[in-house]
């Protein structure tokens, strides 16, 4: 209390109660971001499946039998030749889903790789994710132990003004 800018307990509350907006607001991003990777990870790991189910028929004559997404809910039976080519999508998986977004943070964009180098690439951006989930827990636990220290920062405060207060209230009702 004694630094500059905290002559009051109001203006000490008003930078903590700011202080604690900031962190709700940073909890809120890292929320989506955990969201989004938990979405993301599942897809990169049905992805290695079908590619590793692709390397095995590559070998074989006969066409793979699947079933691929149109539209919405409109699938499309289809024979896939053996092949040693796969399209990747890149780019922000929910913009691929139709999710609206305010900002779209990466071009969505195909490309064609050879199965080996399209394993390759999914199982580094896997660890990717599953490293940055993990940071993102790390972050989310932080910003949980900063709200508790703040609020009991701002009570304290409080309960101190509070008391001041009351000390102050005898001596100027005898006066």
């Amino acid at each position: 209390m004694k630094l500059p800018g905290n002559e009051t307990s109001d203006m000490v509350l008003k930078k903590l109660d700011e202080q604690y907006q900031k962190y709700k607001f940073m909890e809120l991003n890292l929320g989506q971001k955990k969201r989004r990777l938990k979405g993301q990870i599942p897809d990169i790991k049905r992805t290695l499946e079908i590619l590793k189910h692709m390397q095995k028929k590559k070998e074989t004559t006969d066409p793979m039998e699947t079933r691929f997404l149109l539209a919405g809910n409109l699938y499309c039976k289809a024979l896939v030749p053996p092949t040693d080519k796969v399209c990747l999508w890149l780019g922000d998986t929910a913009a691929q889903r139709g999710t609206v977004h305010r900002k779209v943070e990466q071009a969505n964009v195909m490309l064609e790789y050879d199965i080996d180098e399209a394993q390759a690439l999914l199982e580094t951006n896997l660890s990717t994710a599953t490293r940055n989930l993990d940071s993102l827990e790390e972050d989310l636990d932080f910003l949980r132990d900063q709200f508790t220290t703040t609020e009991v920062n701002m009570a304290r405060v409080y309960n101190w003004d509070v008391k001041r207060r009351s000390k102050d209230e005898p001596s100027k009702s005898s006066s």
